[in-house]
């Protein structure tokens, strides 16, 4: 089922909610052994509400440390981050995070992994239609009963999507949700997360690999330094959707993208 051609939103989905996200001059270090390995320098970055954003950068770079600090999981070592003007200091059901490796549970249904979002927020009983909700908007509604051993990679993929779409994220950052699929299975997920993305009007933010996939997806690219990740460049793509790939304004920009990441084109 296509997400883009679902019809209105259903009961329990609100409408379109985006969030405005700024990095101001932040720099994060982990200790390791006792000294301190840097990973993000200095690193400025303003999001408008409803963009889209590509990070692309060398693995290891600083990319999914990147979206923890936004999704405040951790602090940065120094600046600051603000989701619409207020500091993020810890994770927030209005900034959704889905993983590149689902983290569904054995003993739950698809049902109930979705629903655990708003179970620990003590919410489930007054808003459990959201669960069906959120199903239907990945098209897994058959599958609410199904076990995590039932279900594809894709179909896994999508319940993780809808664990984070269950809290109707004003954000939503997605660290390489497609990496593990296969090629057929991740293109018809790439055009669904784009009709999701315009349907509900939320702010995205996806670190890829995949140059391609960037271009196909997102309105702005932001290509990342080697560790510690600092913006080397920024590339805006403004086609119109679906895109092709091999439309040439695509193919012109994504070998210039692989020239700033030091690849061959």
């Amino acid at each position: 089922m296509s997400i883009a051609a679902l019809a209105p939103a259903e009961p329990g989905i609100s409408g379109p909610i985006s969030m405005a996200i700024d990095v101001h001059a932040v720099s994060h270090r982990f200790s390791l052994t006792g000294s301190q390995l840097p990973v993000i320098e200095t690193l400025d970055l303003s999001i408008a509400p409803g963009d889209f954003v590509a990070l692309l950068g060398p693995s290891g770079c600083g990319k999914s440390t990147l979206l923890r600090l936004i999704a405040g999981l951790e602090r940065p070592t120094s600046g600051s981050i603000l989701a619409d003007g207020r500091p993020i200091t810890r994770p927030d059901p209005s900034r959704g995070l889905v993983f590149q490796d689902p983290t569904l549970f054995p003993w739950a249904s698809v049902w109930k992994y979705v629903a655990t979002g708003l179970e620990a927020r003590g919410r489930l009983r007054e808003e459990h239609e959201r669960v069906d909700s959120a199903l239907a908007l990945v098209g897994l509604e058959a599958f609410a009963d199904a076990y995590p051993h039932q279900l594809s990679g894709g179909m896994a993929q999508r319940a993780s999507l809808a664990r984070a779409l269950v809290n109707d994220p004003a954000l939503l950052l997605l660290d390489e949700p497609l990496g593990k699929l296969d090629s057929l299975t991740r293109l018809t997920l790439q055009a669904e997360l784009v009709g999701l993305w315009q349907r509900n009007g939320f702010t995205a933010l996806l670190v890829t690999h995949d140059v391609e996939e960037a271009l196909l997806l997102s309105s702005r690219v932001i290509v990342l330094s080697d560790r510690p990740a600092h913006i080397k460049a920024e590339f805006r793509f403004d086609k119109p959707y679906p895109r092709h790939r091999d439309d040439p304004d695509l193919v012109t920009l994504r070998r210039s993208i692989l020239a700033t990441l030091g690849l061959p084109t």
